[in-house]
């Protein structure tokens, strides 16, 4: 990288030369002033200081320079100082799945399976870039303090692009969802934010994990083989990483625990090098899943021993060991495991993304050193992650339109243990801020001061009451409308060891609503027939089918973030009508599932299910009604639809296009999401979308894994939901659909 240092003041090039030679903290760039002579800096004390070099030629002499033990220190997660040579200590682990985490202070956006219930790129776009304006601000205050610790830099190890197959899986709140496609265009959008767009550095370094085929069970994933058909393989469990890769120039990709056709994942020449390096042209850093590699010898039992274990990942192409293993890379040089020359290549592709964010360039040369604290859980940020869980909010029924309600209604009461909980608001991966909004908060902020409101938890989250004395009951039937606000939270589902509840280290066997959540709302409905708002926290398909028909109104409200109580509250009562769409189906109960160990894709999802779901994927009702009708593609594979807004609400709607091919159903998917636009209509007005496909869009997988293009009529379809019955019978519009010959 080369780049041309304008003129600095003198106060500021003397502020910065002090810094970096005499105080040596500093590791990023300068932004360039408004000078208008140009100045050079002094000749840098190392070469690899030497801005006007290239990346590779700094990294090829900064090696160079290094002993054999140094530069295995730098092959860790947690790399020690090199005092000789001005580099400082790094610690490559940081999260950032919704917002910065577990480091401090920062905005708290919905959690990532709530993004993808917005489908809406840009929208996503900006949160990635708000929360890497955080990260930089958080970053540059670190340095003052010399805070190098955990959780601290910039190298982040989001986002999840793993498929969400299987509803029981704990981690499924950390994925955009069960669909390819929309993974990638969310993870893609996720990633450009987050990267930034600058030519020369990297704002914040985003990783795709958890690479590949990985999604449970959380309770086997250090010894699993996850056998699944090429087929599969290229159709589904790929197509994410792939995108983020050639779409996104994602900076890193995390290998996962498990194995794949029974090879581990971050020791496994096929995932790393033919189809990752080779294949798709990938040129950053591979990373360990933390512990992953001592999972080689410890429970795969590839490998006997820790420098067996080092040189395979080494070989494959892991970059970083998160974790200890690589601490024996001299003992497999000297057994001839490894050579040096490979443990330079290495080294070189891990030292490149520190280069690529400025780590060893003067403070201030880099734009995003002007970054300050200000921004961190800013109040633009907020308004961010409010709009984010607006649209995130799923209504699933509303039965004669009781929704929204009325801020003036007489008496209103409000119940369920998730109602003033913070912990439903963060889901897993999150990180801290003093202000929180409740579900409870915001429906309280909404209401007339002359409304009666009151509150009891009423139930406790997952277990009976212990003192069987209940008031709430029958106090909330009395009123003109009861808010139950029910459902998980982190504390049930997530990953091994984060949730304290789960007798399955963080998987769900049962989807259903806890038993005596369901036995409460059944007593509120016995005892009244006043209508009932179901308001459901969770990061994961809950199975109610007993509650669905007694209940008035359902809103599905995830792990909204710091903002959700407010954003459930817009909703609630009309200031914003809800236009989330369900990025995973949510069956009825666990016997519609195939065996959770099984990844053959056969029954899985909305492609391969063909038992009826409770909410079928890219469903979601709204305040106003829709009519879509005019399809028609022409011999460019522009597609064109005329959509109406034939309610009463100005909306937002999601425009879903799904095809078929002529073997859809038996040999490809039964409908196969492939477009979709997120579009705002005034009522009554009528829009045209545009759907720009190509040739390429209408492809297959065969069963070696190949593209090919079946020949013979595929249908496509359109609507603000999955083409199905079920959709339709739960109140969605009716999709209309063309064909086209190939």
């Amino acid at each position: 990288m080369k780049k041309t240092i304008q003129t600095l003041t003198v106060a500021l090039l003397a502020i910065s030369v002090f810094n970096f030679y005499s105080c040596k903290e500093n590791n990023s760039k300068t932004s360039q002033t408004t000078a208008k002579e140009e100045t050079k800096l002094p000749k840098p004390k190392h070469p690899w200081e030497d801005t006007s070099l290239s990346l590779n030629k700094r990294v090829d002499t900064l090696i160079a320079e290094m002993t054999l033990e140094e530069k295995c220190s730098q092959m860790l997660d947690v790399c020690p100082p090199i005092e000789r040579l001005n580099i400082p200590e790094y610690n490559w682990w940081n999260e950032c799945l919704h917002g910065v985490a577990r480091n401090g202070r920062a905005t708290v956006f919905p959690q990532a399976i709530a993004l993808g219930a917005t489908f809406d790129e840009e929208l996503i776009h900006r949160v990635g870039n708000a929360i890497s304006d955080e990260a930089r601000a958080k970053y540059n205050e670190a340095l003052k303090i010399n805070n190098r610790s955990r959780y601290a830099g910039l190298t982040f190890w989001s986002p999840n692009v793993n498929i969400f197959r299987d509803a029981r899986w704990g981690r499924g709140q950390e994925t955009y969802g069960e669909d390819p496609y929309l993974t990638s265009r969310i993870g893609v959008s996720f990633v450009k934010g987050l990267q930034g767009d600058n030519p020369d550095y990297i704002k914040a370094a985003a990783c795709a994990k958890h690479y590949a085929v990985h999604s449970g069970p959380e309770e086997f994933r250090h010894e699993f083989d996850a056998v699944v058909n090429k087929k599969d393989l290229f159709e589904t469990y790929l197509p994410a990483f792939k995108a983020l890769v050639q779409e996104a120039n994602v900076e890193g990709v995390m290998g996962a625990y498990n194995r794949t056709l029974g090879e581990p994942c971050c020791g496994s020449p096929y995932l790393l090098q033919d189809i990752l390096r080779e294949d798709w042209g990938f040129d950053g850093y591979i990373v360990s899943d933390c512990g992953a590699i001592k999972d080689f010898h410890a429970f795969h039992k590839v490998t006997q021993t820790p420098e067996e274990s080092a040189a395979l990942a080494l070989h494959s192409g892991t970059n970083i060991n998160c974790g200890n293993v690589y601490k024996v890379l001299q003992n497999a040089l000297n057994q001839k495991l490894i050579t040096e020359d490979l443990l330079n290549k290495r080294l070189k592709e891990n030292l490149l993304t520190r280069f690529k964010l400025g780590m060893f360039d003067p403070i201030g040369l880099n734009p995003y050193d002007k970054i300050t604290a200000e921004v961190i859980d800013s109040e633009d940020h907020r308004k961010i992650a409010r709009e984010a869980a607006q649209k995130s909010i799923v209504l699933l029924k509303n039965e004669n339109n009781l929704l929204p309600l009325k801020k003036d209604t007489r008496t209103m009461y409000v119940v369920g243990p998730n109602a003033s909980n913070e912990e439903v608001l963060l889901g897993n991966y999150y990180g801290l801020t003093s202000n929180t909004q409740t579900i409870l908060d915001g429906i309280v902020s909404k209401v007339s001061p002359g409304t009666s409101i009151n509150y009891k938890s009423g139930v406790l989250p997952f277990r009976k009451n212990v003192n069987p004395i209940d008031w709430s009951t029958g106090e909330a039937g009395q009123s003109d409308v009861c808010i139950a606000v029910m459902g998980i939270s982190a504390l049930l589902e997530g990953e091994e060891g984060e949730a304290l509840a789960s007798s399955e280290k963080g998987d769900r066997t049962n989807i259903k609503l806890p038993q005596n959540q369901i036995d409460y709302i059944k007593k509120i409905k016995s005892q009244t027939e006043k209508p009932l708002v179901l308001v459901l926290t969770g990061g994961s398909p809950i199975a109610i089918p007993e509650l669905h028909d007694i209940v008035e109104a359902i809103l599905f409200v995830w792990y909204p973030g710091e903002e959700g109580g407010n954003a459930v509250a817009d909703v609630l009562f009309g200031d914003v009508a809800p236009s989330g769409k369900l990025p995973i189906t949510f069956p009825k109960s666990v016997d519609q599932l195939p065996p959770y160990e099984d990844y053959n894709m056969k029954g899985r999802t909305y492609k391969y299910m063909t038992e009826e779901p409770l909410y079928p994927f890219g469903f979601g009702l709204s305040y106003t009604s829709f009519e879509y009708k005019d399809l028609k593609i022409d011999d460019n594979y522009k597609a064109t639809v005329k959509v109406t807004n034939t309610g009463k609400i100005d909306s937002e709607e999601v425009v879903q296009l799904y095809i078929s091919s002529p073997l859809a159903g038996s040999k490809d998917p039964i409908y196969d999401l492939k477009s979709f636009k997120r579009i705002f209509i005034k009522a009554g007005e009528t829009q045209s979308v545009t759907f720009n496909l190509s040739k390429e869009t209408f492809n297959q997988f065969d069963d070696e894994g190949k593209e090919v293009t079946r020949k013979g009529d595929y249908t496509i379809y359109v609507n603000g939901s999955l083409p199905s019955k079920r959709s339709e019978a739960l109140g969605a519009s009716k999709s209309i659909k063309t064909t086209i010959k190939l």
